[in-house]
C-alpha cells in the first residue's frame, strides 16, 4: 500500500511539471484545492492506466520495440497520457492533453519527472 502512494505521489508531481511545462495539457479547476485532488485523481487514473493497458500495447507492439531500438516507448507513452486524458473527461476531471504532440512532450517529462521522484521518495523494497 505504501508503494502505490509513493508512485501515486510521484506521478501527481509529474503531471504537475508536465501541465507546468507544455501549453496543451491543462488542469482547469476553481480553486488550488480542486486542482491539487484532480491532479492525484488523475494521477491515480493514470498509474491504472500505466498498469492495465500498456503490458497489452507493449506485447503487441513487440516488433517494433525492437525495430525501433525502443523509441517506440515515446509513443506507447504518449497515448496512454492521451488515454488517461479521455478516461478523464469521462470521470469528469478537469485534465486534458490536447493533441499527439503534447502527449509526446508531455509523456517525455512525465517519464524523466517520475523517475527521478521515484529515486528520491522512500520505497518498501
Amino acid at each position: 500500500m505504501k508503494n502505490f502512494v509513493v508512485k501515486t505521489l510521484a506521478n501527481a508531481g509529474a503531471l504537475g511539471v508536465a501541465i507546468w511545462l507544455v501549453k496543451d495539457i491543462t488542469l482547469t479547476g476553481d480553486d488550488t484545492w480542486h486542482k491539487v485532488l484532480t491532479v492525484i485523481l488523475v494521477a491515480v487514473v493514470f498509474g491504472l492506466v500505466n498498469w492495465l493497458v500498456k503490458p497489452v500495447v507493449k506485447l503487441l507492439s513487440f516488433p517494433l520495440f525492437i525495430l525501433t531500438l525502443g523509441l517506440i516507448t515515446l509513443v506507447v507513452n504518449a497515448l496512454m497520457l492521451l488515454l488517461t486524458s479521455w478516461l478523464a473527461g469521462k470521470l469528469s476531471l478537469d485534465f486534458h492533453v490536447d493533441g499527439f504532440w503534447a502527449a509526446l512532450i508531455g509523456g517525455l517529462i512525465i517519464s524523466i519527472v517520475s523517475w527521478a521522484l521515484n529515486m528520491l521518495l522512500p520505497d518498501e523494497d
